[in-house]
């Protein structure tokens, strides 16, 4: 069983964290690095609305796949 709470906790804290903590590596890893690199956008602008999209997108998915998980519903 996950917690649906903590895997938006850990993503609030970290982009991508959730993500491992639910089991998906890869998928976390993509996160962690979307994230640095959408912050290095920021040097240019664009990363100021990729950036929160990214991190609000983590912690929804890091919930909604932790309910998944423990409806049974694994991909």
């Amino acid at each position: 069983m996950k917690n649906p709470g903590l895997a938006a906790v850990l993503s609030f804290f970290c982009a991508g964290l959730g993500q491992v903590y639910n089991g998906e590596i890869a998928k976390g890893i993509a996160f962690i690095i979307a994230y640095f690199i959408s912050g290095l956008l920021m040097l240019v602008l664009i990363g100021f609305i990729t950036t929160p999209i990214l991190w609000i997108w983590g912690m929804v998915d890091a919930y909604r796949t932790a309910e998944r998980i423990n409806a049974g519903h694994t991909e």
